[in-house]
């Protein structure tokens, strides 16, 4: 049993906000009866808004991983105009985005209308691993690695890696380096590197909870199988 606001969201017919406004409104039936805010329904129920049956079987849910290019963001909708993660992906289906990428970051990320999935793997207690390969200016020192895997402090919490690792020093006076975290905070890995002393020049995220976009070229995506949708749900409480 879950609340049918819940439902409707998952179904990807509308926000969860948005479901709720239309149960206020006397819009939603379930079983041909009006719905009150709060109730609870289960599978073999029917729910009805203006006419239109909700999908509330079980396997309505669809994952998708996406290779996300740069110039794209992480949004449903923007207001500037510009190109989002949700206009590269062909479905019918409200589909969100778990978490963000930055504008010019590129990389794995996963899009589905799994409401309960999305925010289990956004909770930091499930410590879910995501791994970015930073291209930094400047040929780090070992120092500044050790101060990194030691915990950065940045404004009001401290970013502690579970890895850093220096992938490459290239000819040109930059690094490549492969960091780990759990957490997801706004430019969080630019910031990092920034406090002892590295700008960013490039920053692609190259798995998120397991799932690597090796075989994705820039702007591609495909479904996740049953077998992968059912291991990042092992991954979370």
């Amino acid at each position: 049993m879950e609340r049918v606001s819940k439902i409707i969201a998952n179904s990807g017919y509308t926000s969860r906000r948005k479901a709720e406004e239309l149960i206020k409104n006397g819009k939603v039936l379930v079983n041909n009866e009006i719905c009150v805010l709060g109730e609870k329904a289960s599978t073999s129920d029917i729910i009805m808004i203006d006419g239109n049956i909700i999908n509330n079987k079980t396997g309505n849910y669809v994952y998708y991983l996406l290779n996300k290019p740069r110039g794209v963001v992480s949004t449903t909708i923007d207001e500037k105009g510009r190109k989002t993660v949700i206009d590269l992906i062909d479905t019918k289906k409200r589909i969100y985005p778990i978490g963000r990428l930055d504008y010019d970051t590129t990389g794995a990320i996963i899009l589905t209308n799994d409401g309960e999935l999305t925010n289990k793997l956004l909770h930091p207690s499930n410590k879910v691993d995501k791994v970015y390969l930073a291209k930094i200016e400047g040929i780090i020192k070992g120092v500044d690695i050790n101060k990194i895997k030691d915990g950065i402090k940045i404004d009001n919490y401290v970013a502690k890696p579970t890895r850093v690792k220096l992938r490459k020093v290239n000819k040109n006076n930059t690094s490549l380096v492969e960091i780990t975290l759990h957490e997801g905070h706004n430019h969080e890995v630019k910031r990092i590197f920034e406090t002892v002393g590295y700008n960013v020049s490039k920053l692609t995220r190259l798995s998120f909870a397991g799932l690597n976009v090796r075989n994705l070229k820039s702007g591609e995506y495909r479904e996740l199988s049953i077998k992968e949708v059912q291991r990042l749900y092992s991954l979370v409480k």
